[in-house]
């Protein structure tokens, strides 16, 4: 949640934030300020209007000049304007510096944004200590020379291990692509994340696969909610606990790029471009410290994996203030870490003691060992629960790829600007594959998929995949017929999939990801090279020969899982998995699932059929039946919070299974769904989409605090013509989303005949379009514009429509729209040529005694009006008497 707002800054606040400031010197102010640079660009961006505002106000920049940044932002963007914004100011003199500190100072006041609040605290607070760090993290300490030597011949060996990137194998090389890590590291978003305790095993991990976490909330929740943390500030000042962290927990779903980020960090160390304050930084991941069995020490196990620095280690280790370690992927740790120092645990006190490696790890954590040493950790966000949060001074997230991330990340991938321009393009407008690339992991299946489709190197154009189910079959064929030359024969291929399957399903089923020698030998899985496109080795860093295996990624675990139901289908086997599936905690078996129903459809698997035959009709069958079952009723059901999400999640199922008839089965002839208050995202309403679109008639629609704005409407637009009784309520819609509606309602076979759309941000300035798109509708009966802002302009050309023979509409809602008395004549003039309008609301307006007259008027002479509210306006009791007293038998005065 955002920070919570602070009280005002008054004037005497300001001049003494800014007495606080003239104790620096103008290179200090300056040192820090470059230092800060990163955070105001990124404070800014968020709110540019507010900034402008304080700047004026407090004389940093003219009028003039905050409507030229004003007019910057429209041709560029916010991110772009807020760099030109600080680099200008930062460019002029000390005093306007200085004038920009004191402007953000007043805005923190009434701008809840942790960054603001964080850098300010960390000035005032920390601010001649962070200058001495900055130095330090610039320059690092001074060594003597043997020592120095040393940490060279270190730093040089972790260039040499996190310098390259290697990027799978693909296309029948025998080796992976290799890259320089400055050359191909994209930037990844990192927040900090308070909720610690709240992450709990049901965010299973594949749930961001279906798109949850779609760009548009991501970053609308980062610009109002979360503290955004670059790496090269991850062991920064905190302003929530006042002091800088010494342990940090960074936590992220499977290949949102964890160990990435890590290889970054370290990387970047290594060549003295940050964190220099540390002088030893040692990675481990806890993959390789698995194989480790036997209890050691923690000087054991630094000379194990660095054994260049054993005749120095005692040296090394004597200034605990200047290390850093690093352990990656606790959630593949095999033994549980405990952090807390009760129960039978004993710590280590000393850096001879011999323990388990977890106990050395939580050790670190709890400063028993090497005290005022600093400790990374990395994990999913499924091992988390089982931590003490305390331990951790500070727990962030990796939160992925946002747009810009993204679409730079197909552009280095492709290599080619047409064939990535084009290839982004494709995923951004399918939205179910673009909510896929928040994620490093899936943006390269993504790529590697779409590569036959957009590059002509790749021969012949494939179709491109719609489907997250497509999407993996073209992944998994690209593999199959480029990956290597000695490709099996279709059956000895089908045998060794099933095999790869049933050790995917057992996976899936234990929840185990890493696998040693004996689970492949089980399983009749010899590994291959056509095999290292989907299982991958990761052999140990120590001298020993041990190797263990993991699926490239969890979501083609899943995808394998699936996929040996329709190549070995066996009865009992499959009903086991089912059962599993329907009773298993929400988001467990969710892509398992899609994938499931996605390769019933014969288009769909088509593909790799040509590769290992036909798939069982047997399971296609059972698939279908298991789907034609569900009822979708029961899961909206308003006793069950959690309805109208797993009634989403049939509807994700339904996309991928692109089976019209299946769709229309399930929903039946009458089909009405309601998803109010369910934060329904862009790619929720692609799929919604697909579902309107098999249907010939949907009765009743409900999208009411469904937050849908109008890029749901966008996706949504070309089906909702189907609906009978479309609610559209508290979304926020403004005038922009206007034209999509219109675009329903003069569809030639539309059937709407209810529209709701009050509680959004309508004004007059729509009306001329919607008057427009009702003229040439014929169907819509009832009209709902309760509490938008349509005041009597807006009104007055609504009424046009209604003194139009051809009108249809029976009710219309017009309550708290700011109608005044000035209104009242107008309306009387339309109604009185109206023959079919029956119901009017008109509460809580402005209306007042001076229309009393006209609303009389209104009342005797509206031919077909049966009913006619006008409570909470601003009538005397005494008129409120007069306008009750014209009810009469067929006409109901609601007052």
């Amino acid at each position: 949640m955002a920070s919570k707002q602070r009280s005002a800054a008054t004037e005497g606040d300001v001049k003494a934030f800014s007495k606080h400031m003239d104790n620096y010197s103008p290179w200090e102010l300056r040192r820090l300020s470059e230092h800060f640079r990163p955070d105001m660009v990124y404070v800014i961006e968020n709110n540019i209007p507010m900034v402008l505002q304080e700047l004026i106000h407090g004389r940093v920049i003219t009028a003039q000049q905050a409507q030229d940044y004003s007019g910057w932002e429209k041709n560029h963007d916010s991110t772009s304007t807020a760099e030109k914004l600080v680099g200008d100011i930062f460019a002029v003199s000390y005093a306007v510096r200085l004038g920009l500190w004191e402007c953000l100072f007043a805005l923190q006041s009434r701008w809840a944004h942790p960054n603001l609040h964080g850098m300010l605290d960390e000035i005032i607070q920390n601010g001649h200590n962070l200058l001495l760090e900055i130095l330090l993290n610039e320059s690092g300490h001074a060594l003597d020379p043997e020592l120095k030597a040393c940490q060279v011949e270190h730093k040089d060996k972790l260039c040499d291990l996190t310098g390259m990137m290697k990027e799978n194998k693909m296309s029948g090389r025998s080796e992976g692509q290799i890259f320089l890590i400055s050359n191909r590291y994209v930037e990844l978003k990192v927040i900090s994340d308070r909720h610690f305790k709240k992450q709990t095993h049901q965010e299973h991990e594949a749930l961001a696969a279906a798109g949850e976490l779609n760009e548009y909330r991501l970053q609308r929740r980062i610009k109002s909610e979360l503290e955004r943390i670059t790496p090269d500030r991850l062991f920064r000042w905190c302003f929530r606990t006042h002091h800088v962290p010494l342990s940090v927990m960074v936590s992220g779903v499977a290949g949102v790029g964890k160990t990435t980020l890590v290889q970054k960090f370290i990387f970047d160390w290594a060549m003295g471009k940050h964190y220099q304050k540390f002088a030893f930084v040692f990675f481990f991941k806890f993959r390789d410290l698995n194989t480790i069995t036997q209890k050691r020490s923690l000087e054991s196990l630094i000379c194990q994996t660095y054994p260049h620095l054993q005749d120095k280690l005692p040296r090394v280790l004597e200034d605990p203030e200047k290390l850093l370690f690093i352990f990656d992927g606790l959630d593949e740790s095999k033994t549980d870490l405990k952090l807390s120092r009760g129960g039978s645990q004993e710590l280590c006190m000393n850096l001879g003691d011999v323990k388990p490696v977890t106990v050395i790890v939580a050790s670190l954590l709890n400063q028993t060992l090497l005290k005022g040493c600093s400790v990374l950790l990395t994990s999913c966000p499924s091992k988390l629960t089982s931590l003490e949060a305390g331990v951790f001074h500070r727990v962030a997230s990796i939160v992925g790829f946002l747009s810009k991330e993204r679409e730079r990340y197909f552009s280095m991938f492709f290599g080619d600007e047409r064939a990535s321009r084009e290839a982004f393009a494709y995923v951004r407008d399918s939205q179910v594959l673009y909510t896929l690339c928040y994620n490093p992991s899936y943006c390269w299946i993504t790529c590697m998929a779409l590569k036959p489709c957009f590059m002509a190197a790749a021969g012949r154009p494939q179709p491109a995949p719609k489907t997250v189910t497509q999407l993996f079959v073209s992944y998994v064929t690209h593999i199959m017929a480029n990956h290597t030359q000695e490709r099996p024969e279709p059956q000895r291929m089908r045998d060794t999939l099933v095999n790869v399957g049933r050790l995917a399903e057992y996976g899936l089923t234990y929840r185990t990801l890493v696998f040693q020698p004996h689970y492949l030998e089980v399983a009749n899985v010899e590994f291959s090279p056509f095999l290292s496109g989907f299982l991958v080795e990761n052999p140990q860093t120590d001298d020993s020969a041990q190797v263990t295996y993991s699926f490239l990624h969890l979501t083609i675990q899943e995808f394998f899982a699936a996929l040996v139901h329709y190549l070995d289908y066996k009865e009992d086997k499959f009903r086991d998995t089912m059962d599993k599936a329907r009773s298993c905690k929400e988001g467990d078996y969710e892509i398992f699932s899609r994938f499931l129903v996605g390769l019933s459809h014969p288009a769909t698997k088509m593909p790799l059929e040509k590769y290992v035959g036909k798939f069982s009709a047997e399971a296609t069958r059972k698939v279908i039946e298991c789907l034609s079952e569900m009822n979708y009723e029961e899961l909206q059901s308003r006793e069950d919070p959690e309805g109208k999400r797993r009634l989403m999640n049939l509807l994700n199922l339904l996309f991928e299974s692109r089976n019209s008839q299946l769709v229309r089965d399930v929903l039946g002839k009458d089909a009405h769904m309601d998803f109010s208050e369910l934060y329904l995202m862009p790619v929720d309403c692609t799929v919604l989409a697909y579902v309107l679109s098999c249907c010939e008639e949907i009765q009743r629609l409900t999208l009411d605090s469904c937050f849908i704005q109008n890029e749901g409407l966008e996706r949504l637009r070309p089906e909702m013509h189907k609906v009978r009784e479309l609610s559209l309520s508290d979304n926020d819609l403004k005038d922009d989303s206007m034209k999509n509606i219109c675009s329903v309602l003069k569809h030639p076979n539309c059937r709407l005949e209810d529209l709701s759309l009050g509680q959004n941000m309508f004004t007059e300035a729509s009306c001329t379009a919607l008057a427009s798109a009702l003229k040439e509708n014929q169907t819509l009966f009832s009209l709902d514009l309760t509490r938008n802002k349509m005041r009597n302009t807006g009104l007055s050309t609504l009424l046009e429509v209604l003194e139009t023979p051809q009108c249809k509409i029976q009710k219309l809602v017009l309550q708290e729209n700011g109608l005044s008395d000035d209104s009242c004549g107008r309306l009387c003039s339309a109604l009185s040529k109206n023959s079919t309008l029956r119901h009017l609301n008109l509460s809580a307006n402005v209306y007042t005694d001076g229309c009393a007259e006209d609303m009389h008027l209104l009342i005797l002479t509206s031919p077909s009006l049966t009913d006619i509210r006008l409570s909470l306006n601003d009538f005397s009791p005494a008129v409120e008497r007069q306008l009750r007293s014209l009810q009469r038998e067929g006409l109901k005065i609601h007052i």
